[in-house]
């Protein structure tokens, strides 16, 4: 093993030099305590080093040696239930290894090697097989099915094929190819840098239902998209990233707390395991991957936790399930670039950022998608990528923010003003937008009701009305609007507290399902059409607002699922108060 000697040590950032032979982000360990380490630049003989450990004690003369790959993740079963540090080193058997602090230099391995799996295969021998055939499944956990697959680059003649109970290194399968017989085991590496391949990518037209009133109704999320929560400290990201993980329409959730305060990834991995999901009544975790990279583990792990977390994520992709993954948050991440690029001595970019920011940004965004994998059964698989974004002091026109909104289509922006009166998920319906809603219409209309794209546009459009009407409350005062413009801001009013203000700790009010939620916005809706036929014939506001029927709109929100017939029911009798129920 070729090895070189350290000539400079800069926080996380080694330089070696005699590194002829060294390639540009190969692994490499540095010193005799055996840190491991990143090339993250090569110039002549000399390889600046990134190194994912404390780098204290180090010196110059010390020996770094050459692993000859490049940092990459184990693939395969045993991933779900997982909690992984940003190099994908399992937090649980380092505990038991070294105990609650990471020694340095400590080596375990991703996936047990010792554990068992039951392999049924589901081809025979003989069959030709090419790159992401699935050949086998493996239970991994009581709600995911882990699917094995052909590795990328190989492809031939399936000449033996197992069945029973093997680890994860054990062949299961031989494959006759063009240059010799490749085994294959239940386990692939890949380079976490390095996308993992599909066959097409396509513009994505299914809803990701979350059951979070104002992302599904005002600024949906297609499968396979990418979407963005920038707000200041305080204003609920983590949150709205956890109701997310919990409720989304996903089949696998992968978290990466990057950069996050310890105390925010503990609540993670004290709840989820409480969790019961509601897609399977099995705990939330049973189809979980945690990468936990928090603000006190070093800062260049975190540039890797990003990477690692959306290599396990396109994994299960390509078995055809639809993943979504949650990053928490890309400033942190963007943080540790900088401070790399800094010791680099790099020409820095706008506020010390380095100048490519917008594009590795972008090579994380694109690597999410609806895509037909490898295979020869044409299977659909979904990667949709949502990115937490904590701009300081909530300053959306700060570098990280800005080019995160040029590559995401959605944009659910916090507002401090509205965590501040306590409206929560404190996204502002105002400057927050989604590009997928035009492509979305149709599923709405489809599946949920032909009306529900209208109320929609209705509701929103009394919102914005509310805005400009407040511009003249705050000159003049309430009274001096017009009946009509009064019973406006009563009704945005409506649609703020009853309907987009939505309690994330309440049993019920947590999720709801998209007909409910139709038929929230359609009560609403109803109550402001039928107050305006009312006023039309001489029914004075005071005794429109002052009705009892309004306390049970605000009300419906904390009806079950199986309750919803009671709000058809409120809903007829809002139109019954009109002359001949035509609304």
């Amino acid at each position: 093993m070729a090895e070189g000697r350290i000539i400079k040590v800069s926080g996380p950032l080694v330089v070696a030099e005699g590194m002829s032979d060294a390639k540009m982000y190969e692994v490499v360990r540095v010193s005799d305590k055996r840190l491991i380490g990143e090339i993250i630049e090569l110039r002549g003989d000399k390889a600046s080093i990134q190194v994912y450990e404390e780098t204290s004690g180090l010196g110059p003369g010390e020996p770094v040696y050459l692993t000859g790959s490049p940092l990459s993740v184990e693939l395969g079963p045993g991933l779900i239930e997982a909690i992984y540090d940003g190099i994908q080193r399992p937090l649980d058997v380092l505990v038991q290894k070294v105990g609650d602090r990471i020694t340095r230099g400590v080596d375990v391995v991703a996936l047990d090697r010792e554990r068992k799996w039951d392999f049924v295969p589901t081809v025979a021998v003989g069959t030709m097989v090419e790159p992401g055939d699935i050949i086998g499944t493996v239970q991994e956990t009581i709600v995911v099915t882990h699917k094995i697959m052909i590795p990328p680059g190989i492809s031939g003649k399936l000449i033996e094929i197992k069945e029973g109970s093997f680890t994860v290194e054990e062949t299961i399968a031989r494959v006759e190819t063009t240059s010799g017989v490749k085994d294959i085991t239940m386990m692939q590496k890949w380079p976490v840098r390095q996308g993992r391949p599909y066959k097409e990518k396509q513009a994505p037209f299914e809803l990701m239902f979350t059951g979070q009133r104002v992302i599904d109704t005002f600024f949906p999320l297609a499968k396979g998209g990418t979407a963005c929560v920038p707000g200041p400290f305080g204003s609920g990201k983590t949150v709205v990233q956890h109701q997310l993980a919990k409720w989304a329409d996903a089949d696998i959730i992968v978290y990466i707390g990057c950069g996050e305060r310890g105390n925010e990834m503990t609540d993670v991995l004290m709840e989820f395991p409480e969790l019961h999901d509601p897609r399977t009544g099995e705990a939330l975790m049973k189809r979980t991957v945690l990468v936990a990279n928090t603000s006190d583990m070093p800062v260049a792990a975190r540039e890797a936790s990003i990477y690692t977390g959306i290599t396990i994520a396109e994994y299960y992709r390509d078995m055809g399930y639809s993943v979504a993954i949650m990053a928490d948050s890309t400033s942190r991440w963007a943080e540790a670039l900088r401070e790399i690029s800094g010791r680099l001595e790099e020409m820095p970019g706008e506020e010390g950022y380095p100048a490519y920011l917008g594009s590795r940004l972008a090579d994380f965004y694109e690597r999410a998608g609806r895509v037909i994998c490898l295979g020869s059964d044409n299977r659909v698989g979904a990667l949709t990528a949502v990115g937490a974004v904590s701009p300081p002091g909530g300053d959306l026109s700060e570098p990280v923010t800005q080019a995160t909104l040029r590559i995401v289509k959605v944009f659910w922006g916090l507002d401090a003003s509205l965590a501040y009166r306590r409206h929560f998920p404190a996204i502002n319906w105002l400057n927050s937008y989604s590009l997928y809603t035009d492509r979305l219409a149709e599923y709405f209309a489809q599946t949920v009701s032909p009306e529900f794209n209208q109320a929609r546009s209705e509701a929103m459009r009394i919102l914005q009305e509310e805005a400009e009407l407040e511009e003249i409350v705050r000159l003049v005062g309430v009274d001096s609007l017009s009946a009509k413009d009064q019973l406006t801001l009563e009704t945005a009013r409506s649609i703020r507290e009853d309907y987009l203000h939505q309690n994330a700790f309440h049993e019920v009010d947590t999720y709801t399902s998209l007909k409910k939620q139709h038929l929230m916005l359609q009560a609403i809706l109803t109550f402001d059409k039928v107050a305006r036929i009312q006023m039309d014939e001489g029914v004075p506001l005071k005794k429109i607002l002052s009705d009892p029927i309004r306390e049970q709109i605000a009300r419906i929100k904390y009806l079950s699922e199986e309750e919803t017939d009671k709000i058809e029911e409120l809903i007829g009798t809002l139109k019954a108060k009109v002359t001949g129920g035509e609304v």
